[in-house]
């Protein structure tokens, strides 16, 4: 992986998963701690069955109160994540899956959280999909019209 440099972009990091998404969510945390990037990790702490849509509304309300910038979510798809964390107010989540989804996600819809799905990408190309959205800054101008009506 890249020598990134996040700190300037966003300060807090938060990340979350479900069961399925547990394994994933410890070798994220893992790769950016190693990176030297500040992250808050809210659980859970085991891989025993819990419920997305809890873990999803923790972290999401923790960046509508700006505790956090950005989080990550991890799930068996991305999707029931995005979905749950979609239901509070300033949130943006993104299931991505490819380089260039994750780049537009920041990009044109200035996502505030990007939603994995640990049974459909590989890990090695999970820790480039959260380094590419880690790094990459909303371009505003016609997009920034059109978050707001969001």
């Amino acid at each position: 992986m890249s020598n990134i440099k996040l700190k300037q972009l966003f300060k807090t990091v938060c990340i979350a998963s479900d069961h399925a998404g547990f394994k994933l969510k410890e070798e994220i945390k893992n790769h950016l701690i190693d990176k030297r990037i500040s992250i808050f990790d809210i659980g859970p702490f085991n891989s025993e069955s819990v419920d997305y849509p809890d873990f999803a509304k923790k972290l999401a309300l923790r960046i509508k109160s700006k505790k956090s910038e950005v989080g990550i979510l991890v799930c068996g798809s991305g999707t029931g994540m995005a979905i749950s964390a979609n239901k509070i107010k300033t949130i943006r989540a993104a299931v991505c899956y490819n380089l260039k989804s994750t780049r537009l996600s920041r990009q044109h819809n200035n996502a505030n959280i990007i939603a994995l799905g640990a049974r459909l990408i590989k890990k090695k190309l999970s820790l480039k999909l959260v380094e590419t959205f880690l790094k990459t800054k909303f371009e505003g101008g016609r997009h920034l019209r059109r978050v707001k009506k969001i």
